[in-house]
């Protein structure tokens, strides 16, 4: 009686978690906790958003006066070709070769 009891229960198959015959975990105060930040968190967002820092007239118009900024890309390339694009003559390459002139 009680192994069929045992077996005829319905007990998830696979993922214990997921699924029709899932388990759902019971709700914690942690979890209360968490949702009372998140709710808290939304609400001060939203305030933020309800009243701004600028007027629309003010956030028109802010990046007007300010220049546009050298992409990170040419100042990257700039820096690389300062350091690798200097000019070297076949006498330059070659200068370690050239040990017995000294001697003469």
């Amino acid at each position: 009686m009680r192994l069929t009891a045992f077996l005829s229960s319905k007990r998830p198959h696979g993922i214990k978690y997921r699924g029709k015959n899932r388990v759902v975990p019971k709700p914690k105060m942690d979890h209360l906790f968490m949702l009372q930040q998140r709710f808290e968190r939304d609400e001060e967002n939203m305030l933020i958003l309800r009243h701004p820092y600028l007027t629309s007239e003010q956030s028109r118009d802010y990046m007007k006066d300010l220049k546009t900024p050298m992409p990170l890309s040419i100042v990257g390339n700039k820096r690389r070709n300062a350091l690798f694009n200097k000019h070297f003559s076949w006498v330059d390459q070659l200068a370690h070769l050239r040990v017995r002139d000294a001697w003469e």
